[in-house]
């Protein structure tokens, strides 16, 4: 089922590559959206997919790449929109 998922991360995220690794794990994973900084130091990801990969992407937010330091991810599930041709950096 598609769905999507809008993901706030928080911790140290910014500045670790969060936002180049995320989008190649949401290519990877054939999802669409987008991920971008955010003034607060937070990670903002607008992800649309299966809700299976959907959940592999969040799992593999709670860790990040090397040299995050994930504290916490919220997350807001909500009807896909199927806007997105491609998973972007903002």
């Amino acid at each position: 089922m598609q769905k999507q998922a809008v993901l706030k991360i928080y911790g140290k995220v910014q500045g670790v590559f969060f936002r180049d690794s995320s989008r190649r794990k949401a290519k990877e994973l054939n999802l669409t959206g987008w991920v971008k900084n955010e003034p607060d130091g937070t990670v903002q990801i607008v992800a649309e997919g299966q809700e299976s990969d959907l959940k592999e992407l969040i799992e593999w937010c709670k860790n990040g790449p090397n040299h995050a330091n994930v504290d916490e991810v919220g997350i807001e599930w909500l009807n896909s929109t199927n806007q997105f041709s491609d998973f972007l950096i903002k």
